[in-house]
């Protein structure tokens, strides 16, 4: 047997753990913007906050790409119209639907229905990429479904139950769930030819400039509640921008680009997971053992999401 027939399959997963790795770190990143989203709340109109998180998720991936010397491609026609679709459908349809949708139901209830995303993407690379959906990544998905749904009620049991006219709400952050799933699949061509940094770049930029006419036809923007804002809301809109926008964004694409979908789809079962963490951590919030037994059931269903190709790997060394 040669080297080369050991270290090739070896090596592959190196690159599939690295990449766990990172997807791992973006779903804690997100969910430490449900913390800082607690320090913003009240201080701006929830449209005009996403305009600014984005602004500065834009400001900071200029920034880097003029500091690394990397110029901006110039896309085609034909990929200029994806990048829009994928600016409206990530950040700006997602974003209107989620802070309308939190305006007639609970946080924990809006969390409960976002936690379809692995599912509704997965199902969509199975229906329009053909991309293989086992028997085995059936179940991480409903494991993950499970564990979140535990981790959610168990912090708030009433996330279960929807009051009069709350329909509207849920439909909403189903809104959510579409346009995320969306702009996870749809960005599938540009991943490649483009990559994920100037993919996201195009799409952050075009989804700001209509949240911020957005805000602008509203009339939302307001300047004094800007500068009234503490240092702490202050330190909380940047994270919200730089790390859970441009970097997350970035780091997601990439293992969308790396492991497909479906695979990196299941790691965001973890963003309530890392977002009851963080909340017990720095806001003093309760933690339960149904939460744990939650977090074992969502590290469970990812790792059944993402065991087949180890599976196949390990054969290939055999």
């Amino acid at each position: 047997m040669s080297d080369s027939s050991i270290t090739g399959p070896l090596n592959a997963r190196h690159q599939d753990l690295a990449v766990y790795c990172k997807l791992a770190a973006v779903t804690m990143i997100w969910g430490g913007t449900f913390v800082a989203g607690r320090y913003l709340a009240g201080g701006l109109s929830p449209l005009l906050l996403a305009s600014l998180r984005f602004v500065l998720a834009s400001l900071a991936l200029l920034g880097f790409m003029a500091v690394a010397r990397i110029p901006l491609v110039r896309p085609s026609l034909r990929q200029f119209g994806q990048l829009a679709l994928l600016g409206f459908c990530g950040i700006f349809f997602y974003n209107l639907c989620f802070f309308l949708g939190l305006q007639q139901v609970s946080a924990s209830r809006a969390s409960l229905i976002v936690a379809l995303n692995p599912a509704v993407i997965a199902l969509g690379a199975w229906a329009l990429f053909k991309e293989r959906l086992s028997r085995r990544q059936l179940l991480g998905i409903v494991l993950c479904l499970s564990g979140a749904a535990l981790v959610i009620c168990s912090r708030d049991p009433a996330a279960l139950t929807t009051r009069s006219g709350g329909w509207c709400g849920d439909l909403l952050i189903l809104g959510c769930v579409l346009g995320w799933g969306l702009y996870s699949l749809l960005s599938r061509d540009l991943n490649r030819r483009l990559g994920p940094l100037q993919t996201v770049t195009y799409s952050i930029l075009l989804g700001t400039l209509m949240l911020c006419s957005a805000t602008w036809l509203r009339g939302e923007f307001d300047l004094p509640a800007i500068v009234r804002l503490s240092p702490v809301q202050g330190l909380s809109l940047l994270y919200l921008g730089v790390l859970g926008s441009a970097l997350a964004y970035i780091g997601y694409y990439d293992g969308l680009r790396r492991i497909g979908a479906t695979r990196s789809g299941a790691f965001i079962a973890l963003n309530p997971l890392t977002a009851v963490m963080l909340g017990a951590l720095l806001l003093g919030e309760q933690l339960s053992l149904v939460m744990g037994f939650g977090a074992l059931l969502i590290l469970g269903g990812i790792y059944q999401c993402n065991k087949p190709l180890a599976g196949r790997a390990k054969k290939a060394i055999l």
